[in-house]
C-alpha cells in the first residue's frame, strides 16, 4: 500500500527539497524507489500530487490539500512517539544541529559528552558555519545563532543574553592609543566580521552613533578576529563569551565602556515552524541552554 508513512514523509520532503532524488536520500531511498513511491501514491488517489517540469517540481491545488493531511498524520505519530518515549524515560532518534563554527567549538561541542551519557539513544549530525544556513531546506531540527533574528516563520528560544564589547590588545593600544569616542575608530585599524560595514553605537542619552570600520582584514570566522584582536593587530567588537577570558588574563582591554554596542543581541534556538518538537530537540535545546548560561558566567560573568 502506498499510503505509508515513509511515503507521506517523501511527500514532505520533496514539496520542502523541490526534488524527489533529494526528498527519498533524506529516507534512505533511491531516486528511482521515491518516484515509484510517489507514481504509485498518485494511482491510488487518483490525482496528480505534482507538477514536473526539467527545472522544478511544484505541488498541484490536489498536493497542496493532501500535504496538509500527511503533515497532520506525521505531527499526531511524532507526538505519540515522543509522550510515549518520554513516558518510559527515553529519548531517541537523530537530531541535525548546526551553529557558527566558533560558538559551536567553545560551546556546544566541549557539552556533547555528557549529553550522550544523559540521553545514550540519541545521534546528533552537527554542522559548524559562519554562514547562515537555510535549516528547513537542510532538514536541521535546531540552529543556534548569535545577533538580531531577521523576520521569518521560525520558532526562536532565547538561550542566553550576548553583551558586546569592543576590545584591543594592550600593544596596540600602546602603540596607536586609546580612542575615546566612536569617531575616533576610523582613525584606527578595524577588525569587522564578515559582512560588517557599519559599526552602531549608544551613548548615555540615548544618541546613536555610527562608524565604518576599516582595516587590512575582513573574515567571516569569529575565531579568526579574536586571535588577530589578541595578537594587537587591531580593534575587534567581540561578545564576552569569546573575549571574557581574554580581559580577565590582560590579552585584551575593553575600550569605549561609555557606549553600549548597538543593537543589543541574544543568544537563540531557533526550529521549523512545526507545531511541536521532536523530544529529542527539546532535550539537547534544555540541555545545552544549561550548560550554556553556566560557561558564559563562568567566563565573564564577574566581569559584568
Amino acid at each position: 500500500m502506498s499510503f505509508d508513512p515513509i511515503t507521506l514523509q517523501l511527500v514532505v520532503n520533496v514539496e520542502r527539497l523541490g526534488a524527489i532524488g533529494r526528498a527519498g536520500s533524506e529516507l534512505g531511498l533511491s531516486a528511482t524507489n521515491a518516484s515509484q513511491r510517489i507514481k504509485e501514491l498518485e494511482d491510488d488517489l487518483g490525482v496528480q500530487l505534482f507538477n514536473r517540469t526539467t527545472r522544478k517540481i511544484s505541488l498541484t491545488a490536489d498536493g497542496e490539500e493532501f500535504i496538509a493531511y500527511a503533515i497532520r498524520i506525521i505531527d499526531t505519530a511524532t507526538e505519540a512517539r515522543a509522550a510515549l518515549s518520554q513516558k518510559a524515560g527515553t529519548v531517541t532518534g537523530t537530531l541535525r544541529v548546526t551553529a557558527s563554527a566558533t560558538f559551536g567549538q567553545s560551546h556546544i561541542v566541549p557539552h556533547l559528552p555528557a549529553f550522550f551519557e544523559a540521553f545514550p539513544d540519541v545521534s546528533v549530525d552537527l554542522f559548524l558555519s559562519d554562514r547562515i544556513i537555510d535549516i528547513v531546506e537542510g532538514g536541521y531540527n535546531v540552529a543556534f545563532r548569535i545577533g538580531k533574528l531577521a523576520p521569518s516563520s521560525l520558532m526562536a528560544r532565547k538561550i542566553d543574553n550576548n553583551p558586546v564589547w569592543m576590545v584591543a590588545a594592550p600593544s596596540y593600544l600602546a602603540r596607536y592609543g586609546i580612542p575615546e569616542s566612536p569617531d575616533e575608530l576610523t582613525r584606527h585599524t578595524c577588525l569587522p566580521l564578515g559582512d560588517e560595514r557599519l559599526w552602531i553605537f549608544k551613548d548615555r542619552e540615548g544618541i546613536t552613533r555610527e562608524v565604518q570600520p576599516s582595516g587590512h582584514l575582513r573574515t567571516n570566522l569569529g575565531q579568526t578576529v579574536g586571535s588577530m584582536a589578541v595578537a594587537g593587530m587591531g580593534i575587534a567588537r567581540a561578545s564576552l563569551w569569546a573575549a571574557g577570558e581574554h580581559i580577565r588574563a590582560g590579552r585584551l582591554v575593553p575600550i569605549l565602556r561609555e557606549y553600549r554596542v548597538w543593537p543589543e543581541t541574544l543568544i537563540w534556538a531557533v526550529r521549523p515552524p512545526e507545531r511541536r518538537q521532536h523530544a529529542r530537540t527539546r532535550a539537547f535545546v534544555d540541555f545545552m541552554q544549561s550548560r550554556i548560561r553556566e560557561t558564559n558566567r563562568y567566563r565573564y560573568g564577574d566581569l559584568l
